[in-house]
């Protein structure tokens, strides 16, 4: 057998993160593109991520490049499995305690869609795109998304093929709608022991029968969301939508509530709201059967449309008769307001891989190249919670020569320390969120990466000592105060 060739290295934690994918790859060529894709992606945005940016290559003129044509090869033509690359990233997401998994967490499925142009493309075709809010030429992925009250990231995605693209429309045995992708997805993070309270979803799998009786046949506990104006049958002076039934709880004012809950929730940023939750009675749906209807709003007496949820969920009621049946545990309103309020969670990841990581920046036509940006994109996205919790330890104390006006200033933090805190998961979770874990990221790599290229454009001898100096610091992932003061 040939020796495996050692893959140059790439500055920072980067390395440390890129190495434990190796294994995946059969060829040095392709550990260096994974490489080379992951630190594209996690550049700040100064024009669309395309390869031609990714690879550092001039718009346009530089797509021949042999840089920008090895990430093209790498993404279209390179033979590896974009799902021994999932299986890898949930591996280290699992094994480590900062980003394991726990019951408290949700299983969160949306989907999301993404303009392009012309019908070459696999998947892309007329059809509702959220990132739009109207239908519009474009692509749509269902993804389903791991949050708590701290951490959030990707798990699993798949495109949505709709009927007018296969041959057989929706009697073709490829054609899948979004319910039953989300099934899939879900039964993926099981099978790679993902743990969570419920699954979360908005009123799309909420109002779709056959997405909510597999979970029900899977004894997965789940909150829906429903369309406000969802009708039921009844009698025909009894209430028929899930607003008639809202209507009819009694409210009093917020000293007298009547039969709403009051529900605090506190925000990542240390706001906080007081919401208010109720059960509600519906053909179908009541706090003792099987599958409980609550509403949740900021005001009962007028249920604002924009602040007022009509949540289904399988998790009983304390006390009530049917939850020693359904052998799922019991949930108050409380903790069914807060798993749902997880949701939010996906929005924002969507915000930031689309916005910060070049989600949906790919010009790739084939299905497998569209795949494997995703999966990428996703662990970049993960890679920043990765070396949050891996940081660098602090050097010795040296003190710079002050002939390097280069040299990165020492104990610039009050404490003496020049490393970012490395957190201990022997208590509760720390709270940081996702931006400031990218910005510690660019605040080494972005120069690191802007240095060699203009040093590299300048001359082709080695950079002066002073300037090794600080390539050399940025590379161990320390990152520098780039504020003038």
């Amino acid at each position: 057998m040939t020796r495996r060739q050692p893959c140059p290295p790439v500055p920072g934690p980067l390395e440390g993160y890129a190495r434990q994918f190796d294994a995946v790859f059969a060829s040095l060529a392709q550990r260096q593109a994974f490489r080379e894709y992951l630190h594209g992606l996690l550049l700040p945005r100064d024009r669309n991520k395309t390869l031609t940016a990714l690879a550092g290559a001039e718009p346009v003129l530089g797509a021949q490049a042999p840089p920008a044509q090895r990430l093209q090869w790498f993404l279209s033509e390179s033979p590896w499995d974009e799902m021994a690359i999932t299986a890898r990233r949930l591996e280290l997401l699992l094994g480590d305690p900062a980003t394991a998994p726990t019951e408290a967490g949700v299983l969160i499925i949306d989907e999301t869609g993404d303009p392009k142009d012309g019908r070459k493309t696999p998947h892309v075709a007329r059809q509702y795109l959220g990132s739009l809010g109207k239908i519009a030429n474009g692509i749509v992925a269902v993804s389903t998304v791991w949050a708590d009250a701290s951490i959030y990231y990707p798990l699993h995605v798949r495109p949505y093929t709709p009927a007018c693209r296969l041959a057989g429309g929706k009697q073709d045995p490829a054609f899948r709608t979004k319910p039953q992708l989300a099934v899939e997805l879900v039964d993926a993070a099981l099978d790679a022991g993902v743990v969570f309270r419920a699954v979360v979803a908005d009123c799309l799998y909420g109002t779709n029968a056959e997405f909510e009786a597999a979970l029900w046949t899977a004894h997965i506990p789940f909150v829906l969301d429903l369309r406000p104006s969802r009708g039921s049958w009844g009698p025909a002076d009894g209430p028929h939508t899930p607003v008639d039934a809202a209507r009819l709880v009694s409210w009093g004012g917020r000293r007298a509530p009547g039969g709403w809950t009051p529900v605090v929730r506190r925000f990542r940023n240390g706001h906080r709201e007081t919401w208010w939750a109720a059960d509600l009675t519906l053909p179908g749906y009541g706090p003792d059967l099987p599958t409980r209807l609550i509403a949740v709003t900021t005001d009962p007496a007028t249920l604002p449309d924009t602040s007022t949820w009509y949540l289904t969920t399988n998790l009983p009621r304390p006390g009530s008769p049917v939850a020693e049946q359904s052998g799922l545990a019991p949930a108050d309103l409380r903790e069914i307001v807060q798993l749902y309020g997880l949701r939010q969670w996906v929005e924002q990841s969507y915000r930031q891989v689309k916005g910060a990581l070049g989600w949906a920046d790919w010009q790739v036509r084939s299905d497998r190249a569209i795949r494997r940006h995703w999966e990428l994109v996703c662990c970049a996205f993960c890679f920043c919670w990765w070396a949050w919790r891996h940081a660098p330890a602090d050097p010795p104390p040296v003190e710079p020569p002050t002939t390097h006006p280069l040299a990165p200033p020492a104990n610039r933090r009050p404490d003496g320390g020049n490393r970012w805190p490395v957190i201990a998961c022997d208590g509760p979770r720390p709270t940081i969120s996702w931006p400031v874990a990218l910005r510690r990221v660019q605040a080494w790599l972005t120069p690191w990466t802007y240095l060699w290229r203009w040093w590299r454009a300048w001359s082709t001898d080695p950079p002066p000592v002073e300037l090794q100096m600080l390539l050399d610091w940025l590379a161990t992932g320390r990152p520098i105060d780039c504020y003038v003061r």
